[in-house]
């Protein structure tokens, strides 16, 4: 089973919590703190595997969770890491946040690895908390919380060519003459309902990948017929094949087939009509196909057409060389449907976010949000004084006193983080 576009839940493991821990051993007075640091959490970890063909395993796997980390030990020892999750994927795979709906990943090499969602860090132990004032601290910090995220996988074949054209053309008769591959051919429509790969060589020595891909009907852009279930596998293809059926053996007319295909090409995202396009006027055996092929190349004049029968191979080394210098001066196509950064700019700024923000909720109540406020509320352990202390001295040194006291809040208003509430006190 073809399957290639999957939403799916991951969780990366939460860091594992410091120790507070002192050094007692015979003979070795004031040993000093001693409580080890967290493990940190598995992260997950997208791989590019070139064995694998489709989504279909990530189907029956909705949610993915990693390992925690391990608490830290006495005697300055580390807690274990917790277990990385490595999930393998088709060469071509893209990952977006459903959330924002970015680009997390674009795995296109063989090998080729990306981390999905982050593992949260270990919390340090009480020995990292050691100073003059304070030589043995009764606190340590609790582990990060690992990521949290709503993902889509997509896989858009990593093809070189990508051959369009209405149902029965002879697309699949076409790619299992040039290549090895061997997709269903039938005499009725839309017999190919995936897309199929095959690598096709040259006769000069050169070789490039060609998708056969499902047919397409007047409205395809739109989500007619199989829609962007083809639309999607031509986006990363640099040169279109244009597949007419020049004896009009279906009974429709081959100029308007090739204005409706190129109109569902153009309104579809990613610049497809920007790629080079060459015509194969096929079936040319069929009566009626040399007055079509005039008629075509009349009304198209500055289209390459190559008069083909595939069936029997004839005139498909001529479109071969073509294509494949097509390949050598085409440059890939962005994924993003964003142009490229202009040349020579290596940075470009960025205006920093603010490391907390607050938001009067009305009726004396505050709600203070950021992820360095966040970070450090995650990694404190309010059952413990010495430790909400510190949180409280932390919140002061990054000017939220402040900040809430030129908003207008007053002694007692009660001040939001998450789902918690704490009193401002002047």
């Amino acid at each position: 089973m073809f399957i290639d576009r999957v939403k799916m839940k991951l969780k990366a493991g939460n860091g594992g919590n410091g120790l507070v821990a002192f050094r007692r051993e015979k003979y070795v007075p004031l040993g000093g703190p001693a409580g080890g640091d967290g493990g940190d959490g598995g992260d997950i970890i997208f791989e590019a595997d070139s064995n694998k063909s489709t989504l279909l395993d990530l189907r029956y796997s909705k949610q993915l969770v990693a390992g925690n980390g391990g608490v830290g030990k006495p005697k300055k020892m580390h807690g274990a890491d917790g277990d990385d999750v490595i999930v393998k994927v088709p060469l071509g795979t893209l990952v977006k946040d459903l959330a924002t709906g970015g680009l997390i990943a674009d795995l296109t090499k063989p090998g080729q690895q990306a981390v999905i969602a982050k593992g949260g860090k270990g919390g340090r132990g009480n020995w990292h908390f050691a100073s003059a004032r304070n030589s043995a601290p009764e606190y340590c910090e609790q582990g990060e919380n690992g990521e949290a995220k709503e993902i889509q996988v997509e896989l858009k074949l990593l093809a070189d060519v990508g051959l369009v054209g209405f149902p029965s053309v002879g697309k699949s008769t076409l790619l299992s003459v040039v290549s090895k591959a061997r997709p269903e051919i039938a005499d009725y429509p839309f017999t190919t309902i995936t897309p199929n790969l095959g690598m096709v060589q040259v006769p000069d020595g050169r070789s490039f990948v060609m998708a056969d891909l499902p047919g397409l009907i007047e409205g395809a852009s739109e989500g007619k017929g199989l829609g962007h279930q083809f639309l999607r596998h031509i986006e990363r293809c640099r040169v279109i094949v244009h597949v007419v059926d020049m004896g009009a053996n279906d009974g429709r007319d081959p100029l308007e087939d090739y204005r409706i295909i190129n109109k569902e090409l153009e309104q579809y995202e990613l610049r497809l009509m920007e790629r080079p396009q060459i015509v194969l006027a096929n079936k040319m055996d069929l009566e009626g196909a040399e007055d079509n092929l005039k008629r075509f190349k009349e009304a198209y004049p500055q289209v390459p057409v190559y008069p083909v029968i595939t069936l029997i191979a004839e005139g498909l080394d001529e479109v071969l060389y073509k294509v494949a210098d097509l390949l050598e001066t085409t440059p890939e196509f962005p994924m993003t449907g964003e142009t490229e950064t202009e040349e020579g700019v290596l940075y470009k700024f960025v205006p920093k976010a603010p490391d907390f923000t607050v938001t009067n909720l009305g009726n004396h109540q505050w709600r203070l949000e950021g992820p360095k406020v966040e970070k450090l509320f995650k990694m404190t352990d309010f059952e413990v004084e010495s430790q909400v202390y510190r949180f409280a001295q932390s919140l002061r040194k990054l000017g939220v006193d402040e900040a809430l006291r030129q908003k207008g809040a007053e002694d007692g208003d009660l001040v939001f983080i998450q789902d918690y509430q704490f009193a401002f006190v002047e």
